[in-house]
């Protein structure tokens, strides 16, 4: 039988100890190698236990003084117990014992950046690059990326990993985290011309090929995005992230369809998100299949029922339907977590309107313009159901504020020539349809809109046949 090599571990951990001990303790036989020291420190620092371990390298080092890699697990303690000028010195002096040292330069970084002394680290990672090559030097580059990222020096993380992926085409980490930085700088086009690069030299890369989808996605060619994550998705038929990002595309292509299909792939494949149930039901809601549509916003609104903006979304649906009631419900819970949103609130005084609850309605609408007092769509809906209601008082008061508010909107124009004819005051009516067709003649379309009855009236038809004659309308 093959003896247990954890055991074996265990057994010869408690042997350098008690040798350890023996030795701190002056007892005469007692001695370790440099390697044995090297483990002790080891062993001390994955307990946790920093102060024994950094008292076993300096014991070490006391017996073995040129030792370059003690000195170096030293400077690493000194890093963790935030002694970065102490550490710094230790590996001046390991650096004279061996400057081919990789860590040397990982930790001299660290410590620089501790200090805030940004540009000494990033001259220092510079300096080694010209010192190493192979995997030691793309460390060192993923090393000066991340000070880049630490100081907000974008740009220069997305040209290291760029210099990685120009040395080593496969390497996955460069591969996973340029896909982000390619859309976070907008460099789309250098992201397409390096991964085209690394497709010619290995085309079964899915990951290649996932982020030359992206960095079409990013310019908005998105048939040349789904086809790169068509060839994704052929070499690995189970990168979700991929169907993700064909049903964003087929969403901005409009093809609502095909996006479905992908994104219900998605829930095949990954635990199922809120955010996929959503797009899945947006896409129902735009082909006009609003069943279908409550039922993903519901499996969303589920995962999160914090999220008011689900229950606007399933109002909505109702609404389009004619089932104000059943809107009006979901639009409560809405209110509820976000009581002056103002799409909320637009959408329950329109869904008030239909059932004839108009003075309600009107409160809603009342937030929208506190909310928004330039927007014209709240001052249309309160002006359009005072005017259903017939609640014509203080329309013209409205349409007035309205017209000041909104930076002298002409369509208020017209609403207070729909009050006055309302009111029965069409001589007044006939002044302010002459003064809002001199503003916009265009904008009588929703004069008619709002009164379709005005188009049999004698004054309004010969008003607008003049303005067509001479402005050519």
């Amino acid at each position: 039988m093959k003896q247990n090599p954890s055991r074996n571990d265990k057994e010869e951990i408690r042997e350098l100890l008690r040798l350890y001990e023996n030795l701190k303790n002056g007892r005469s036989h007692s001695f370790l190698e440099e390697e044995n020291f090297e483990k002790l420190v080891d062993y001390f620092d994955d307990k946790e236990d920093l102060t024994q371990a950094l008292e076993a390298a300096e014991l070490g080092i006391e017996i073995y003084p040129y030792s370059s890699l003690l000195l170096v697990k030293k400077a690493d303690l000194l890093l963790a117990t935030r002694q970065y000028k102490a550490a710094l010195e230790v590996l001046e002096q390991a650096e004279l014992l061996d400057s081919n040292d990789i860590n040397l330069y990982i930790l001299r970084t660290d410590a620089y950046l501790a200090l805030d002394q940004q540009e000494k680290a990033v001259e220092l990672l510079e300096e080694a690059l010209q010192l190493f090559t192979g995997e030691e030097r793309l460390e060192l580059l993923f090393e000066l990326s991340d000070v880049y990222d630490d100081y907000e020096e974008f740009e220069k993380v997305f040209d290291c990993l760029k210099l990685i992926l120009e040395e080593d085409p496969a390497n996955e980490e460069a591969l996973y985290k340029i896909c982000f930085w390619t859309d976070f700088t907008g460099r789309n086009e250098e992201s397409i011309k390096l991964h085209l690069n690394i497709i010619n030299e290995n085309p079964y890369s899915e990951l290649a090929w996932f982020n030359l989808g992206a960095a079409y996605q990013g310019l908005k060619l998105y048939e040349k995005a789904i086809d790169a994550y068509m060839y994704c998705i052929a070499i690995d038929e189970k990168f979700d992230y991929a169907y993700r990002n064909i049903g964003d595309a087929y969403i901005r292509l409009r093809k609502y369809k095909d996006a479905i299909e992908m994104l219900e792939k998605v829930l095949e494949l990954s635990r199922p998100e809120e955010v996929i149930h959503e797009a899945i039901g947006y896409c129902y809601d735009r082909m006009g299949q609003y069943a279908q549509a409550r039922f993903h916003y519901r499996k969303a609104s589920h995962m999160n029922p914090d999220d008011s903006k689900l229950y606007y979304k399933i109002a909505c649906t109702y609404i389009n339907e004619a089932q104000y009631e059943s809107g009006i419900k979901q639009l409560q819970q809405a209110l509820r977590i976000q009581r002056t949103q103002p799409e909320y609130n637009l959408a329950m005084g329109m869904a008030l309107v239909e059932i004839g609850e108009y003075k309600t309605a009107i409160e809603h609408y009342t937030h929208v313009i506190k909310a928004r007092p330039k927007n014209v769509k709240g001052w249309s809906a309160i002006l359009e159901c005072m005017l259903k209601a017939d609640m014509l008082e203080n329309a013209d008061e409205y349409a007035i504020a309205a017209y000041e508010a909104t930076g002298d909107k002409p369509v208020f124009l017209f609403y207070r020539v729909a009050v006055f004819f309302a009111q029965g005051k069409t001589k007044q009516a006939i002044t302010q349809l002459e003064y809002a067709m001199s503003k916009a003649p265009k904008l009588i379309k929703k004069l008619i809109e709002l009164q379709p009855r005005l188009l049999q009236h004698p004054q309004v038809v010969e008003l607008v046949t003049r303005y067509k004659r001479s402005n050519s309308l």
